[in-house]
């Protein structure tokens, strides 16, 4: 029987260049379980577990994993973020394709994984700057970070693991923690400081004099941004 072969989006794409090879995978809110399936297709890890909060994603997982000849090697879970797992059952924890904040409370469910013995690849799709705060100020700490383009946006990608006391300031939150290097810096910075000038002209607009003290802040930060960007061009030019 001829299996089908999974390609991948850019997104999902970098998150599985990402694990390390050997690795035991759980996936949190696989969806249609291409990250792990394509995973084990390519040699990459030797098994996967792949969980979901809502029974129809997890039988589209499965589904998947039967077209590609991959469910022996897979274990299927229904469970609300890692209410499901144990500490220790997988090297790698992926929590891709949601808000910061979701992803904050699913670990905040799990204090385990501050631990240290567990690699978190974490891809917010809203909240960057939140959950960065919030790793860091719950003793996680951040060993890489990654910007993918995808579908006209731009999405960071964290690698975490437990053991840290260093608090981030405002500006890295936003900026990111370890993104300095990567090509794809300049277009974030300018993405963050779209975002920022938004808030700060709606919050002028509403003419609330209780929110003078934010968009002071808020324009310290877009200042912060604005002279990083500035500092990349001048390194490039």
């Amino acid at each position: 029987m001829e299996h089908r072969e999974l390609t991948l989006q850019p997104r999902l794409r970098m998150l599985a260049d990402l694990v390390p090879p050997g690795a035991v995978v759980a996936d949190v809110g696989t969806d249609h379980g291409y990250l792990p399936v394509w995973l084990l297709q390519h040699g990459k890890i030797p098994r996967a577990i792949a969980s979901d909060i809502n029974a129809k994603p997890l039988e589209h997982a499965r589904r998947t994993a039967a077209e590609c000849g991959m469910s022996n090697r897979m274990e299927f879970r229904l469970c609300a973020g890692l209410d499901g797992f144990c500490p220790g059952e997988a090297d790698v924890i992926v929590i891709a394709g949601m808000g910061g904040e979701t992803i904050a409370a699913i670990l905040e469910a799990a204090p385990w994984t501050a631990s240290g013995n567990t690699a978190l690849l974490l891809q917010p799709m809203t909240k960057a700057e939140y959950l960065r705060i919030w790793l860091t100020d719950k003793g996680y700490s951040f060993t890489g970070e990654h910007l993918v383009f995808d579908k006209d946006f731009l999405y960071p990608i964290f690698i975490v693991t437990g053991g840290n006391t260093v608090k981030l300031t405002d500006e890295e939150a936003y900026a990111g923690v370890m993104l300095e290097g990567d090509p794809l810096y300049g277009m974030y910075l300018s993405q963050q400081m779209s975002r920022l000038r938004t808030r700060i002209d709606g919050l002028t607009r509403s003419g609330n004099e209780s929110a003078i003290e934010e968009i002071r802040r808020l324009e310290t930060l877009y200042g912060a941004l604005a002279a990083r960007k500035e500092k990349l061009h001048d390194h490039s030019s």
